[in-house]
């Protein structure tokens, strides 16, 4: 074999190795970033349902519903304030 062609075998090797690293890592990331929404969806739910069992007495009723539970989870208290004001 030529010497030319085992470096384009090689090159084409360590292409194929950086591209498969680069796919794990994106992948990786990805698969992160859905556990966390995931997560904050489920969190974001009980702050609702612990909000319309509080607020029952005051007449305060906020949907619960993957929408709502997300927005929560990742605004937070401002989301709340958010939903509260326009659910009105």
């Amino acid at each position: 074999m030529d010497t030319g062609m085992e470096v384009i075998i090689f090159l084409a090797y360590a292409a194929g190795l950086l591209i498969i690293f680069l796919l794990g890592k994106f992948f990786a990331l990805s698969g992160k970033w859905i556990l966390k929404a995931v997560l904050n969806s489920f969190c974001g739910g009980v702050i609702l349902i612990a909000i319309n069992l509080i607020g029952a007495g005051f007449g305060v009723h906020l949907p619960v519903n993957l929408l709502t539970g997300f927005g929560i989870g990742t605004l937070g208290i401002p989301g709340i304030l958010l939903l509260y004001f326009i659910s009105g």
